[in-house]
């Protein structure tokens, strides 16, 4: 099975997540939280999009 259409949907679903959640207390989308926890989502959803298709 190829698993790089649940990497990508993965990596993509986590980072806009990641991006959106410091709105919650009103920080940018363009702050430095925003960056580093969209980074951090996108890696999540990497993994899981992995474990995923494996």
């Amino acid at each position: 099975m190829n698993s790089r259409p649940f990497i990508w949907i993965g990596m993509i679903v986590g980072s806009t997540v990641g991006g959106f959640v410091p709105a919650l207390w009103g920080d940018s989308m363009f702050s430095m939280s925003s960056i580093i926890l969209s980074t951090i989502g996108g890696v999540a959803g990497i993994v899981l999009g992995y474990k995923i298709s494996h």
